[in-house]
């Protein structure tokens, strides 16, 4: 009996988050899909974004998150690594960093927006651009990215580290060709959570990559990501509901299109787990 109820309880709560995200896609889909054309994709935006489209935003966006990710990944797993592999669990440095990353990642955005400001816009002299946007947002993902590519990295049995040193694996070889494959899915899902909170800022970016709405030539260019442009039509713009909601489900699909890509990257990864070689 308490099996069945316990079982109840997990499909129900399975139940309830499918239903609201199908309820808040339903809603995207009704307000925002008759706005949604080849030429919003492909146009920039007019009238303060009542007409036109949403291309230089959406390569904004992109540019964002590339420079967030290619921050974030190296640095993340590095220190995943260091505290997996480099540091004893009893160690008090690591506890530290445990701590301190913990803390991080309930930081609210707007003090990381103040931060990148402070720090990228100002001291380092990036202005209002892409790359201190990036930059930014990194800083935002490294805690989440970090701690759970570390739980992934510690479940790894020790006997495949033990069998891979009886080996005479070198500790690189050890690392690439069997602890990183069989830690992707971890990789993978802190990858997806780190996408899911960078494109859904709004405050750290307004203070760091701007609101300029044009098309940006260069890394150091002002731009607005999709989540600002969202609230700025949503909140400022008369008559910007339509163009609001089709930038939202635009937003959706580049979450899941790179979520989709993370999982296939990690199924690849996965698929070379435990070579050896």
């Amino acid at each position: 009996m308490t099996d069945r109820i316990f079982t109840g309880v997990v499909w129900l709560g399975a139940g309830v988050m499918t239903a609201l995200f199908l309820w808040l896609l339903g809603d995207l889909l009704w307000q925002g899909s008759s706005h949604l054309s080849g030429s919003f994709l492909l146009s920039d935006p007019a009238d303060s974004g009542r007409s036109g489209g949403i291309a230089s935003i959406l390569v904004s966006t992109l540019l964002i998150l590339a420079v967030a990710l290619m921050a974030a990944i190296p640095l993340g797993l590095m220190s995943a690594v260091w505290l997996t592999e480099y540091t004893r669990r009893d160690s008090t440095l690591g506890a530290a960093v445990r701590l301190s990353l913990d803390v991080l990642a309930g930081v609210p955005s707007i003090v990381f927006g103040l931060f990148g400001n402070a720090f990228f816009s100002v001291y380092l002299g990036l202005g209002f651009s892409i790359v201190s946007g990036g930059l930014t947002l990194a800083c935002m993902i490294l805690p989440i990215f970090i701690r759970t590519s570390e739980a992934g990295l510690s479940a790894v049995s020790d006997d495949w580290r033990r069998n891979a040193a009886a080996l005479g694996m070198s500790r690189a070889s050890v690392l690439w060709h069997v602890l990183l494959p069989a830690a992707a899915p971890a990789v993978a899902s802190s990858i997806m959570l780190g996408v899911g909170r960078a494109t859904a800022e709004t405050a750290a970016l307004i203070f760091t990559s701007g609101y300029v709405d044009r098309m940006p030539t260069s890394l150091f260019d002002s731009g607005r990501a999709l989540a600002v442009h969202i609230y700025d039509l949503s909140m400022n713009v008369t008559g910007g509901d339509r163009a609001a909601y089709a930038s939202a489900l635009v937003l959706i699909v580049l979450i899941v299109a790179i979520n989709t890509g993370a999982l296939a990257l990690s199924d690849r990864w996965l698929a070379r787990k435990v070579t050896f070689s």
